[in-house]
């Protein structure tokens, strides 16, 4: 899946992704990471995402990374906020308050861009990217961040023959083969979303779970 893909979706404004509320399963697994004012969590792949509000809240700084500008942008004037935009080699960051927004490309990053990481919340990053592209996904994590820091991971999974994502389907089974070398698993919550989130049918879905994990050492 090509960069193009993104830009073209944020350009056209199918962000069906897109949460017009912090994501509940963060507020309620949150603690489970063990994250303590002042610490700083990455957010891969963030878009808008309100749930960047929400961990600064929190008392904590928070580094996400995105590709489309139009996201990042976004992010910023729709929440009233005037970041200081700095150019990289690689990247642009936009910081205001405890909000730093690296716009660039994930699998271009180096663990230098990020700086100090204390815990990760991916909700719809690894949903994102179709099954070609998770390995690499996974791997690139490990170079960006310790192993020894905690993840807090949400996925959805469905039959993959029944819709066409993203977001993609991500299995109990591949989590394991992707994390399962490198982090204890803990799988949290499964929750069946066709149940309260009846819009899934309408899109030929028979079967939605969205499943939380923790993955720590």
């Amino acid at each position: 899946m090509e960069a193009g893909f993104w830009h073209q979706r944020w350009r056209e404004g199918k962000i069906g992704f897109h949460l017009n509320e912090t994501n509940p399963n963060l507020a309620e697994w949150y603690s489970r990471l063990g994250s303590h004012p002042g610490q700083r969590v990455f957010v891969p792949l963030c878009g808008k995402s309100l749930d960047l509000l929400w961990l600064e809240r929190q008392g904590v700084e928070v580094v996400g990374v995105e590709i489309s500008e139009l996201a990042v942008r976004g992010f910023f004037e729709e929440n009233v906020l005037e970041p200081e935009v700095v150019s990289n080699n690689n990247h642009d960051a936009w910081r205001a308050g405890k909000i730093t927004l690296l716009r660039a490309d994930y699998f271009d990053l180096q663990p230098g861009d990020l700086g100090p990481v204390d815990a990760v919340y991916d909700r719809a990053s690894l949903i994102a990217l179709p099954p070609e592209m998770r390995a690499a996904y996974a791997e690139k994590m490990r170079e960006l961040v310790s192993i020894d820091v905690p993840m807090l991971l949400i996925t959805l999974d469905y039959p993959g023959h029944q819709m066409s994502g993203p977001p993609f389907p991500v299995s109990r089974g591949e989590v394991g083969e992707l994390y399962g070398d490198h982090y204890q698993i803990e799988r949290l919550a499964c929750i069946d979303l066709l149940s309260d989130e009846p819009h899934w049918r309408e899109k030929g879905l028979e079967e939605l779970t969205e499943n939380i994990y923790l993955l720590g050492r």
